[in-house]
């Protein structure tokens, strides 16, 4: 047993009045494209960037073209590997990868951090990252993310991701009991009304949408 599942039932257990869920059945949100609808979403309202990947495309020219300067990059993104990312960029790129690393401070000076996403949903364009690596720091110390995501896991709404992680699917792409969803860079407007970019995360973002 996990020290989560230790905390969530001795909650249980000191429960004195239950009430019944909400009644979910009302009409859902939903879009006639949701690519398309996930597309507007991400680069207007989540204030990220989006590649969509053509046919032949090689992914480490996408990340390049994503962000020329990066030093060092963080993945765990199976078939990335430092050669082939400094052949991209013409010069040496470290790979730092979150499951071999020491500790989560060994990931501290990432320049991007390249996760892959799970399902994504279009009303909010969040996408949903399974923190299936040993160091999840990667996805919050980094100071740019790239997240790849697959058009043919895109949802129109909320209740549809959730539907999406608890199907035979997406427990066959990396669901587990934790994840994240992210949405754009980290932004905030709490001090003096002041819009901050990568106050608590990535300062930004750029979703690479697959086929």
């Amino acid at each position: 047993m996990t020290s989560k599942d230790t905390i969530l039932n001795k909650l249980r257990s000191n429960v004195r009045e239950t009430y019944d869920m909400p009644d979910l059945s009302f009409q859902k949100l939903t879009f006639a494209d949701p690519v398309a609808e996930f597309i507007r979403q991400t680069t207007t309202t989540a204030g990220a960037k989006l590649i969509e990947a053509k046919e032949g495309d090689n992914l480490y020219d996408l990340i390049r073209q994503a962000y020329p300067d990066a030093t060092v990059v963080s993945t765990n993104v199976e078939g990335i590997t430092a050669e082939g990312l400094s052949k991209a960029y013409g010069r040496t790129v470290e790979l730092r990868n979150p499951d071999t690393v020491v500790a989560a401070q060994d990931l501290d000076g990432t320049d991007v951090g390249v996760l892959q996403g799970g399902v994504a949903c279009a009303e909010n364009a969040c996408v949903w990252v399974p923190q299936t690596m040993k160091e999840r720091a990667v996805c919050f110390i980094s100071e740019y993310l790239v997240i790849l995501v697959s058009r043919k896991n895109i949802v129109s709404n909320m209740h549809q991701a959730y539907a999406w992680l608890d199907s035979i699917q997406g427990k066959a792409e990396g669901n587990i009991p934790y994840g994240t969803f992210i949405s754009g860079p980290s932004k905030t407007a709490d001090i003096e009304q002041s819009l901050v970019y990568g106050a608590q995360a990535a300062c930004g973002v750029t979703v690479i949408l697959t086929h």
